[in-house]
Parts: structure tokens; C-alpha cells; sequence
């Protein structure tokens, strides 16, 4: 009986030490991302980082109805347990509202270094690249070039323009941002009184590119759209013409972030780093949604006329930040009279 024992307990031992000298099988490498820029642009963008890097990419895309804004409080809700690595914003004001929640992490990526301070969060939180400027896109064929153009954001608002033009449901993505940017910079009776004339005013849809949809199918005359969509309409072939706004031109840049206590470290902090490289910012920009580079250096998109600094408006983004919740309250009363 003692030699069986002796016997078995050899054979468990040497199990145990099997079990010990055996290594674990390797953990999958993966990034988890939530992106709010339009899948069909950041997607291509993604898959290459995969193929690049072998690390897998678990992206979760909003939809254009909730544009960032899905997002953003599911990233809040997230807060004890984040499942996200890295927010790949479209916008700017939401990443500053992340940084302030303390969803944030700071990291200098080396790919940002020759990004322009200002579209960088001076604490390293977030940092801005591939913009979009706000305009105005009109149907060649309802405005003729010999016809009177809409030339104003205010335009949106004159009566003589009343149910000729389309602009996006002001709750969600950069439509949102510009009531914002307004509520800021006009106080809350001034950006009401604006917006109130444009809701009057204009054809509500559900997003940009349904604006974009209904002035080149020539539902309306002209819409307010962002340059991405606009040069989308332009390469279907669509009879339709940007206008750069001249009372105000809004140049929004996309934002990315670092989640704090995401579960792949690592991982995060690499694809923040491709997706700062400059290579990243000229495929953006040469693509179909013609994102605008903001390194000084790299050319802009082939598809869109150089924008004249001089019309680009000088935006406080902190600022902006600091108000968003009232406007976010202001234009949800708001638009809820005109639905």
C-alpha cells in the first residue's frame, strides 16, 4: 500500500509540474475603439492598422442619427468599468466634456508632435486632426451660379430663404457643436434668437447627410452640411456647389482619446500613435470624405477649394466645453417646438 501511494503521489507531482512548465496559449492582441467619424471612413482606416500591426480592432460605430453623442454616454455609463481603449471623436467639444468627466488619460503621442498646439489639449488629453469646415451647399440647378446665393450661416435664417434649405436635427454630431459654439460666443438669448429664425426657417432632417441628400436630390435649394458630405454629393456627380460661409466659417477637427483604465493599454496607445501619423491625416484627406489636414504641411483635399484663412473663425473650444450641457438643454427645448 506505502509503494502505491509513493507511486501515485509521483505521478501527481509530475502532473503538477507538467501543468507549471507548460505555457498558456497567447492572449489574442486587441484594441477596442469607438469611433464616431462615418464608418465607411474610419473603417478602411482601421483595417490597415490591423494588417500593419496583427493586432485585431473591435471598433464600435455610431450611427448618423446620434452621431457622438451615443457614444459619449456610453462611455460615461462605462465609467466603473470602461470596455472601450481609445474615442476616435468627429468633433472636439465631447473629448474636452470626457477629459472633465476624468474618462481621460493623458498621452504625448510622438506622431503629434508636429500637430499645431492649438489643436492639442495642453494637458495631453486629446488632440485634434482631419477637420471639417461647416458651409453651405447649394443645387446648381434650383441656384444657378447667375442666381442670388445664400452666402451667410444667417442666411439659414432671412425669410426670403424660408423652406428652400435642409440643415441637420441640432442634437447630435457637429450641427450640435455649432449651437454650441454659438451659445458661447452670442450667450443663450442670442444663439436662441439665431436658431429660433433657422428652425422657423429651414427643413429639419435627421443628419448631415440627409441635408446633403435633400439639396443635391433637389428636395430644397441649398443645405448646411459639413465638407465631408458635401464632397461625397460632389463625387456622385450630383448638380451641387460648396459655398464657404462668409460671416463665419466653422473648421471642426476630429479628436482622439485615450480612455482611462481601458483594458489594452498597450495596444491603445499604438493605434493613437498610427492614427496621428501623417500618413493617416493624407489618406483621410485624399479619400472620399476629404478631411482636412491640419499640419500645415500636407495638401489639402483635391476634391475642395483652399479655404481662405481669413474666414476661419477663432473658436475658445474650453470655453464651448464649459457651456455644453445648458446648450445641450436650450436647442433639445427648442427643436422639440418645431417637431
Amino acid at each position: 500500500m506505502r509503494a502505491l501511494v509513493i507511486v501515485v503521489a509521483a505521478l501527481a507531482l509530475a502532473m503538477l509540474t507538467g501543468c507549471k512548465e507548460r505555457p498558456a496559449p497567447p492572449q489574442q492582441q486587441e484594441v477596442v475603439i469607438y469611433a464616431s467619424l462615418d464608418r465607411e471612413f474610419s473603417e478602411p482606416i482601421l483595417k490597415k492598422f490591423e494588417q500593419d500591426t496583427g493586432i485585431r480592432v473591435r471598433a464600435v460605430y455610431d450611427t448618423e442619427a446620434v452621431k457622438t453623442v451615443g457614444l459619449v454616454n456610453r462611455l460615461i455609463a462605462e465609467r466603473e468599468r470602461p470596455q472601450a481603449d481609445v474615442f476616435w471623436n468627429n468633433e472636439i467639444v465631447r473629448s474636452i466634456q470626457l477629459k472633465r468627466e476624468g474618462l481621460t488619460e493623458a498621452y504625448n503621442a510622438p506622431n503629434a508632435a508636429d500637430i499645431p498646439t492649438i489643436h492639442k489639449d495642453p494637458d495631453g488629453h486629446w488632440v485634434g486632426f482631419a477637420a471639417r469646415a461647416r458651409v453651405l451647399m447649394t443645387n446648381t440647378h434650383l441656384l444657378p451660379e447667375d442666381a442670388e446665393q445664400p452666402t451667410r450661416v444667417r442666411d439659414l435664417a432671412d425669410p426670403k430663404w424660408k423652406g428652400r434649405a435642409a440643415l441637420g436635427k441640432p442634437l447630435f454630431g457637429t450641427t450640435s457643436t455649432h449651437f454650441a459654439v454659438h451659445y458661447a460666443q452670442l450667450g443663450r438669448e442670442g444663439a436662441i434668437e439665431l436658431w429660433r429664425g433657422i428652425l422657423q426657417n429651414s427643413v429639419m432632417v435627421a443628419g448631415n447627410a440627409q441635408s446633403r441628400d435633400a439639396a443635391a436630390n433637389g428636395e430644397v435649394a441649398f443645405c448646411f452640411t459639413d465638407t465631408d458630405d458635401a464632397v461625397g454629393a460632389i463625387k456622385d456627380g450630383k448638380p451641387v456647389r460648396i459655398i464657404y460661409t462668409q460671416d463665419e466659417l466653422l473648421l471642426i477637427p476630429n479628436t482622439l482619446v485615450k480612455i482611462k483604465n481601458g483594458p489594452n493599454h498597450d495596444n491603445a496607445l499604438k493605434l493613437i500613435d498610427y492614427l496621428l501619423s501623417p500618413e493617416v491625416e493624407v489618406a483621410l484627406s485624399q479619400s472620399r470624405s476629404a478631411q482636412i489636414p491640419v499640419r500645415p504641411n500636407l495638401p489639402p483635399p483635391a476634391a475642395l477649394e483652399p479655404i481662405p484663412q481669413e474666414l476661419i473663425t477663432a473658436v475658445d473650444w474650453n470655453q464651448v466645453a464649459t457651456v455644453l450641457d445648458e446648450a445641450s438643454t436650450a436647442i433639445a427645448n427648442l427643436v422639440a417646438e418645431y417637431e
